[in-house]
């Protein structure tokens, strides 16, 4: 994906966002310029910074989708945040340097999956072995067991005929604990050769890969609090603004982590009772935790989330109070003068290690229905130099988001309905009324954008999806009638769409 260009990125989020070319264009170019910058020359690199971007437009339009989108698309470290979240330094709630934090963390679990995708097949193997070697183990103890039993009961047989000659009646003793106790007869076997060990094991092999043995319960044993890269607290974390529930999570997790870590250096281990099936995930588990490198995985975490870090900021318009605010915006413009040090680039502590932004790409979203972006502290809005605005979406958008995108809402529900063999025919006049009644509400009421849509299929499939089972094997035709029949009282009574749609 890092061979992406431009046009390529924009072609990808066609198949899933209807317009906003401009605001696609903009994130395209600002992410192939990471890619760029990773090939001058490392004296220039340094002093290349990121371009940030705000994206402005109301709800719905496809902000929030478009960072979503392109981040499953190019797989960075991606965290999406509210800044409605965040209090300034001194207030109860979040601090600002939980993006960074929370951003680290999201870098780690995406290398620990890599690096577990990588020894996965040699942890598989490891894991096997450790079954077979079980396995043989286990059926070897039962035939021990076996003629243990065997040769006992044939010890008792001729005191028990004799009783039974005597007296009629068969009388079982209870094994006595005396000096005069008989001494139980073994069978002492000697040990498979080496030859005949390796035919066993293949044998078991063979049928494990078949698949034969998964639900067969084995004895395993197992680490237990195996150390982890996510059981890393070195650092007992706490930030100004933290609540006491925070500050007692902060120490309940640094206790934890140290009883981990001593678990794991103690190599105290367990029996577990599993299945054959439950046993080779949770020991594939184990050995690749085994063969993996910890502090390989944070230096190759921390270096990605510096290097190619995405965070969105969502609803950034909502911290643009005035500084006479009264209420939960008094520290609005706090929370800016917190966020301009991450966004423009400083070094935030991490309980990894320090922490540098000065090349992570922050994307800011925002209505700005009552502010606009000039109301944001002069030097905020300096560091989103790249200044998008999203269009509302008419009639004809939202019928092509009904109608193009390869996990439209139309094509969702016909899949869901399909698993209780309803087949729902969306025909195009039932996909243009929607349109058309989703464009009428978001002029008459309030423009929440393609959410309007949600609103709107819910309301006209309500009855198919409530009574499915009534209707298996049946198509049903969603055509204009059928929507008009369904949301027609709804709509003509606004007082009562302002609450139902």
């Amino acid at each position: 994906m890092q061979d992406l260009t431009p046009s390529q990125i924009v072609a990808e989020l066609d198949k899933y966002i209807v317009g906003q070319d401009a605001a696609k264009r903009a994130v395209a170019i600002a992410l192939r310029n990471r890619v760029r910058r990773q090939r001058v020359p490392e004296g220039m690199r340094e002093d290349i910074t990121p371009k940030n971007i705000m994206l402005i437009g109301p709800t719905g339009v496809g902000k929030t989708e478009i960072a979503r989108r392109v981040a499953k698309l190019i797989n960075p470290p991606f965290v999406k945040v509210e800044a409605t979240k965040f209090t300034e330094t001194g207030y109860v709630g979040r601090d600002v340097d939980s993006i960074v934090r929370d951003l680290v963390e999201a870098a780690l679990d995406m290398e620990h999956s890599t690096r577990l995708t990588d020894v996965r097949e040699s942890a598989e193997r490891a894991a096997t072995e450790r079954i077979i070697t079980y396995l043989m183990q286990q059926r070897e103890d039962l035939r021990s067991g076996k003629r243990k039993r065997a040769m006992a009961a044939t010890a008792q047989a001729p005191a028990q005929m004799q009783a039974v000659a005597s007296g009629g009646v068969e009388v079982l003793a209870a094994p006595s604990s005396g000096p005069s106790e008989t001494p139980l007869i073994t069978e002492v076997r000697p040990p498979l050769s080496e030859r005949a060990a390796k035919i066993q094991r293949n044998k078991i092999a063979r049928l494990l890969a078949d698949h034969k043995l998964d639900e067969e319960q084995i004895e395993i044993d197992i680490q237990d609090g195996a150390f982890g890269w996510e059981d890393m607290t070195g650092v007992m974390e706490f930030t100004p603004g933290m609540s006491p529930d925070e500050m007692s999570d902060s120490f309940n997790e640094f206790l934890e982590g140290y009883r981990n870590i001593h678990d794991s250096v103690s190599g105290r281990k367990r029996v577990r009772k599993v299945s054959v099936r439950d046993a080779q995930r949770i020991l594939t588990e184990e050995e690749s935790n085994k063969l993996l490198d910890v502090d390989t995985i944070v230096d190759e975490a921390m270096k990605r989330a510096e290097e190619s870090g995405v965070v969105f900021i969502d609803e950034i318009d909502k911290i643009t109070g005035s500084s006479i605010d009264t209420g939960p915006d008094v520290s609005g413009q706090g929370v800016q003068r917190d966020l301009l040090p991450i966004v423009e680039g400083s070094t935030v502590h991490t309980r990894y290690g320090p922490v540098k932004t000065d090349h992570m790409l922050f994307i800011a979203a925002g209505a700005f229905h009552v502010s606009k972006p000039s109301d944001l502290i002069p030097e905020l809005q300096g560091r989103f130099p790249l200044r998008v605005e999203l269009a509302s979406l008419g009639e004809k958008d939202l019928y092509s988001i009904l109608s193009e995108p390869e996990s439209s809402l139309p094509k969702q529900y016909k899949a869901m309905l399909a698993t209780e063999e309803v087949d729902l025919d969306f025909t195009e006049s039932g996909l243009r009324r929607i349109s058309e009644v989703a464009t009428d509400l978001n002029t008459r009421l309030e423009d929440i954008g393609a959410r309007r849509l949600h609103t709107i299929l819910e309301q006209v499939l309500e009855d198919i999806s409530f009574s499915a089972e009534a209707a298996t094997g049946q198509t049903i035709k969603i055509d204009a009638a059928y929507v008009d029949d369904h949301i027609k009282t709804i709509v003509k009574d606004e007082d009562l769409s302002k609450y139902i749609l």
